[in-house]
């Protein structure tokens, strides 16, 4: 019978030599006996008041690294927040208003004025289609059909830059923009992405609306204006498109453009004339004099006393833009801007009095004056006219 194999003894570990060995227990040496009595114990010690501790300051929050003077809180306002006539650009929920254009009594006034002056371009393009023969005729429908350009967006690109001297933002420029044009047009109700901004590079106070979508500022505007100033400049030109008065002058403007041109001709084709007639003395002077004023009454009576009319059409083209001038400031105080707009129109008229000193001083002291007519041809109502006009809207609420 055979034994299940017993399992190894392990060997028991080592001592450590910082082990005492196992042996009678060490007994502590004698105190010797003091030969003298001992001390008696100290007194305890008098409790002290507890003075009340100051109140601890509660931790800071961590603070975020201050903002340049020219950067406000959205990033890309380059307007100081401290100014009266900031305006905060936070603005929420956008209503959208269900009409957010018309055309105002102004827009269907400049329509009618210009209507003289297309019959007098259609009169020139019909004497030029006589050139075409047969084809005439589909000159004239192209130059009716043209007019649809000005809701053209290439068109209004190639008008912005060509003519009005406008230039696109750039992205630092479009960061100062936007948020204003985002607050002007949620007070509208109007959706603001059917504009486009633009900037024009000038150092003068100055803002237009053209054709259906174009909205420019120049760059004193943008840079030197408070951004509730500049919401005001802004919200004035897009009371010209809500009115209609931008595409309506451009349209009658482009219809009336070929008149224009013929009585630029017409004008240098006289002058031409009358230096000739210089050389033959008073008597070619007399001959050319009844020669004009033959021709005046056969273009008076073969038109219908069409050329009497366009006389005083620019009269009253004047006077309906001065008119819409005022309908445009009293849609941006309607949206809140009228103290806004009350400054701008106080710093455009210190311009044109420093404008005005200088002529004075390049014309010898003595002072410039417009001309009744002059006048009656400004397409813009003086400060003060259109300060009276803002008055209801600066008048305190309740009185």
């Amino acid at each position: 019978m055979t034994h299940p194999p017993t399992a190894p003894e392990y060997p028991e570990p080592p001592r450590y030599p910082q082990q005492p060995p196992p042996g009678p227990p060490i007994q502590p040496p004698a105190q010797p006996t003091p030969s003298h009595p001992p001390y008696p114990p100290y007194p305890p010690s008098p409790a002290y008041p507890s003075y009340p501790q100051p109140p601890q300051a509660a931790p800071a929050p961590p603070s975020s690294p201050p903002l340049p003077p020219d950067v406000g809180p959205g990033g890309g306002e380059a307007h100081d927040a401290r100014h009266p006539h900031h305006i905060s650009t936070d603005h929420g929920r956008i209503h959208l208003a269900a009409q957010q254009r018309r055309t105002d009594a102004t827009a269907v006034g400049s329509l009618l004025l210009h209507l003289p002056n297309l019959l007098g371009s259609l009169f020139v393009v019909g004497l030029v289609s006589l050139l075409f023969g047969d084809l005439g005729f589909l000159v004239v429908l192209a130059w009716l059909a043209s007019g649809a350009l000005v809701f053209h967006r290439p068109t209004e690109s190639a008008l912005a830059r060509h003519v009005l001297r406008l230039r696109y933002p750039t992205p630092q420029e479009r960061a100062k923009l936007e948020p204003v044009w985002r607050e002007v047009t949620a007070r509208a109700g109007v959706d603001g992405r059917t504009y486009e901004l633009w900037v024009e590079d000038s150092d003068h106070l100055n803002a237009v609306a053209a054709a259906g979508h174009i909205v420019g500022v120049t760059r004193f505007a943008m840079d030197r204006l408070p951004n509730g100033e500049l919401a005001a400049v802004m919200a004035h030109e897009l009371g010209h498109h809500v009115g209609g008065h931008a595409w309506a002058g451009l349209l009658g403007y482009w219809y009336a453009l070929p008149g224009r041109l013929a009585w630029r001709l017409l004008r240098g084709a006289i002058s031409v004339m009358y230096k000739v007639s210089r050389v033959f003395s008073c008597f070619g002077i007399a001959f050319f004099g009844m020669m004009v004023i033959g021709l005046a009454f056969v273009t008076i009576g073969s038109l219908y006393g069409l050329p009497l009319l366009l006389l005083g059409v620019p009269y009253a083209l004047a006077a309906v833009g001065r008119r819409a001038e005022l309908r445009a400031d009293q849609h941006a105080a309607a949206l809140g801007f009228a103290p806004m707009l009350a400054a701008v129109l106080e710093k455009m008229h210190q311009q044109e009095q420093q404008v005005q000193a200088a002529l004075t001083v390049h014309n010898g002291g003595v002072p410039v004056a417009r001309s009744p007519l002059a006048k009656l041809l400004t397409s813009h109502p003086d400060y003060h006219t259109r300060l009276h006009h803002l008055q209801a809207y600066l008048a305190p609420r309740g009185h």
